[in-house]
């Protein structure tokens, strides 16, 4: 048993273990990731990739890295950014998901420059130097070692390419912690039992929002971690943010 411990939700487990326990929720919600993902978010997750988007750099021909693609919401836009002379590669650690992904990408029949590669954000399989923008939306709450993950996004980042975190963040509103824990907390679970028949995963979710670091203290892993030019844009409030860094 490991002496390393680490968050998952509100409980500290063996870090070594943390993986696997994210492994069980995923596997457990892939089936209905996408359609809890527009109640739980009212639709409104559609419109913060939306924007996050608009802030790839992408151009036609480039390479892009969707680290914890999910079900591809984010590849679909870098598909088409990129083109067809371009690359999209999607990773994510539970094959459960990105077989979801896999399917609902062939469906819509946007696969054609797109990779799907089972794999770990704190150690990504590829070269350096390889990719003109690294995205994660919703996932690096999820990962057990952050500084570790952003760490090897810099490495397959190209000089001048760009990392995109969209993640849920800290509410900056006034008032609006308040009602945002009910949401969390009471709401979010019951529907997450109602849809996905499935409470426990929406309530860890939910813990793992309020354990995230706050808008800047991620700027400042990010920082830390290599990234320049490092910025943050809130979003609903606070609710969500985007943070943008550069590889120079």
């Amino acid at each position: 048993m490991s002496d390393n411990k680490t968050d998952f939700g509100f409980k500290q487990v063996d870090a070594d273990k943390k993986a696997g326990l994210v492994a069980d929720v995923f596997s457990s919600v892939a089936n209905k990731y996408d359609v809890m993902n527009d109640v739980m978010s009212f639709g409104v997750h559609r419109l913060w990739k939306k924007i996050a988007m608009s802030h790839t750099g992408l151009k036609k021909g480039q390479r892009a890295l969707d680290v914890a693609g999910g079900t591809g919401d984010l590849t679909v836009y870098m598909s088409k950014q990129v083109g067809a002379t371009g690359e999209v590669i999607i990773s994510d650690i539970n094959p459960d998901m990105l077989e979801q992904g896999r399917r609902r990408l062939i469906d819509q029949g946007v696969a054609g420059n797109i990779k799907f590669v089972e794999a770990n954000a704190e150690d990504l399989p590829f070269e350096e130097n390889t990719f003109d923008c690294v995205t994660i939306a919703f996932g690096l709450r999820n990962v057990t070692d952050k500084d570790k993950a952003l760490r090897s996004m810099l490495k397959v980042l190209k000089p001048g390419g760009r990392l995109l975190i969209l993640e849920f963040s800290k509410p900056v509103l006034p008032g609006l912690n308040k009602v945002y824990d009910f949401y969390s907390f009471k709401l979010l679970p019951l529907m997450g039992k109602i849809i996905a028949n499935d409470a426990d995963s929406y309530q860890y979710l939910a813990e793992s929002i309020r354990m995230h670091p706050d808008q800047a203290t991620l700027k400042t892993m990010m920082q830390s971690a290599g990234f320049e030019r490092c910025t943050y844009h809130n979003m609903s409030g606070g609710i969500v943010a985007l943070h943008k860094g550069f590889k120079l």
